[in-house]
């Protein structure tokens, strides 16, 4: 039987690897390394402990090649080429392969690079990933947020660039509904999903497991969710890469596609919001956000995301383009919004004593739950 090894053991020894590097290089930098080190090292744990593995690991692609390396005066172009072995064969190209292991002006020149490289890959090499959930206990989750949390402070970045809080998370999932009755064939999207920590932590929320969706702008960024879903058993998780606004993803034609919840925690108050914007798909016809303060920008489309928001959203519009028809006063219009609001909090409250397991969706006799 493989244990688990201990949370303070872990910790450790990420933060002894990251010694390794510091002085060549800042935290946004060699954090790309670390991770990478560790996704490595996971998935060939895994991949021994179970011949099913989601993630392939080929021969000369795994951790084992690459302690293999040690103290060869070509290791730094040898670990690149493991690397690329193993994204090649699980499709991760420019996800798991941007860090060169071969920079001299990162990693220093000849022997330098040699012994930095040889002692890094031996720190991980005392770390045994093969029993790595324990129950109730996601070690290399709480790695990877150790790190991230460090990595944001060093490099002086807002950790919200890229990571949200594990508790604002969890109690995010608990506000839009996420729990014990959601079903796997349920959906959450974050457009601004960073490092993906939010859309983890929600996710973790739901027993039987929700189908995550995600769009991080950042490349890197990008790339650390990626790594992220994989490292913490959501290898089918989609997401996209681009920007939420001028380039969202997951769209049917003209349209923005829905999901049963949305989360996110998005830039606030963007000035730049609007640049490269051409096609709005719909996300703005109650009205347009400030010119310089992108807040709406990123909650109203949001809201458009909502399965439940996209009938009442057709209604709304519907009433509201007979009611101007019939040359409605404002007190009308705001007497539609009104009772809009009002169904919303009655299906709201309905939801909370809902618990038959139905697609309320598909079968507008069954309350939906709502977070207004």
């Amino acid at each position: 039987m493989v244990v688990a090894p201990k949370k303070s053991d872990l910790y450790s020894s990420l933060w002894r690897s990251c010694d390794e590097l510091r002085g060549g290089m800042d935290a946004s930098q060699y954090k790309d390394y670390i991770l990478t080190l560790l996704f490595v090292k996971y998935v060939s744990d895994k991949a021994k402990a179970d011949p099913h593995s989601l993630i392939d690991v080929p021969a000369g692609g795994s951790f084992d090649d690459m302690l293999a390396c040690k103290g060869d005066k070509e290791i730094g172009d040898r670990l690149n080429k493991i690397i690329g072995k193993l994204a090649e064969s699980n499709r991760l190209q420019k996800v798991i392969d941007l860090a060169d292991f071969n920079d001299e002006e990162k990693l220093g020149k000849g022997k330098e690079m040699q012994d930095r490289l040889s002692k890094l890959v031996t720190i991980f090499a005392d770390l045994d990933f093969r029993g790595s959930r324990a129950e109730g206990d996601d070690l290399l989750g709480d790695a990877y947020e150790y790190l991230m949390r460090h990595f944001a402070t060093e490099s002086g970045k807002s950790k919200g660039q890229f990571y949200t809080p594990a508790e604002v998370s969890r109690v995010l999932a608990k506000v839009v509904g996420i729990g014990p009755e959601t079903r796997q064939d349920q959906t959450v999207y974050d457009p601004t999903c960073g490092s993906g920590s939010l859309l983890l932590k929600v996710a973790a929320e739901s027993p039987r497991g929700i189908t995550i969706y995600g769009q991080e702008k950042d490349n890197a960024t990008w790339a650390l969710s990626k790594m992220n879903m994989i490292l913490h058993g959501n290898e089918i998780a989609d997401i996209q890469k681009g920007d939420t606004l001028t380039n969202p993803q997951f769209t049917d034609g003209g349209r923005l596609r829905t999901f049963d919840f949305v989360v996110m925690n998005p830039p606030f108050s963007l000035k730049s919001w609007s640049n490269g914007l051409e096609n709005d798909y719909g996300r703005f016809e109650f009205g347009r956000p400030p010119a310089k303060n992108g807040d709406y920008a990123f909650l109203l489309p949001s809201a458009a995301r909502l399965r439940l928001a996209e009938l009442l959203y057709s209604e709304l519009k519907a009433a509201y383009a007979a009611a101007l028809a019939a040359g409605a006063a404002p007190a009308k219009l705001a007497e539609i919004v009104a009772a809009r609001r009002a169904a919303l909090r009655s299906m709201r409250r309905d939801a909370s004593l809902s618990d038959d397991g139905q697609d309320g969706v598909d079968d507008p006799s069954r309350p939906l739950r709502v977070v207004e």
